[in-house]
């Protein structure tokens, strides 16, 4: 297994575990190379999205990925960003139906 997969792997079972949803119900998506600046700088940096319906803990999350990630990457982690989103369950859809 390589270091992406496997850092995709830890990122679905800690975000599952920080939402208290099944694992099931988590995706996760690691794309590299894509060229990105922060603050004028092209050194090595992040953004992450997290999108749920509901059980999202900013503050706790925030310092739990931004650790993960820095760990796992060497991404500094005063460059690493995380943007979080609540969804409306009518707005999220999955095997052919929305949530609500």
């Amino acid at each position: 297994m390589s270091e992406g997969e496997q850092l995709l792997k830890d990122l679905s079972a800690a975000l599952a575990d920080h939402t208290g949803k099944p694992e099931a119900y988590v995706m996760t998506l690691l794309q590299t190379s894509v060229p990105m600046t922060f603050g004028g700088s092209s050194e090595p940096c992040a953004y992450i999205e997290i999108k749920s319906i509901g059980a999202l803990s900013p503050s706790k999350m925030t310092a739990a990925f931004t650790d993960l990630i820095a760990e796992r990457t060497g991404i500094q982690p005063q460059r690493i960003f995380i943007g979080f989103e609540d969804v409306a369950p009518s707005l999220w859809g999955w095997n052919g139906k929305t949530f609500g």
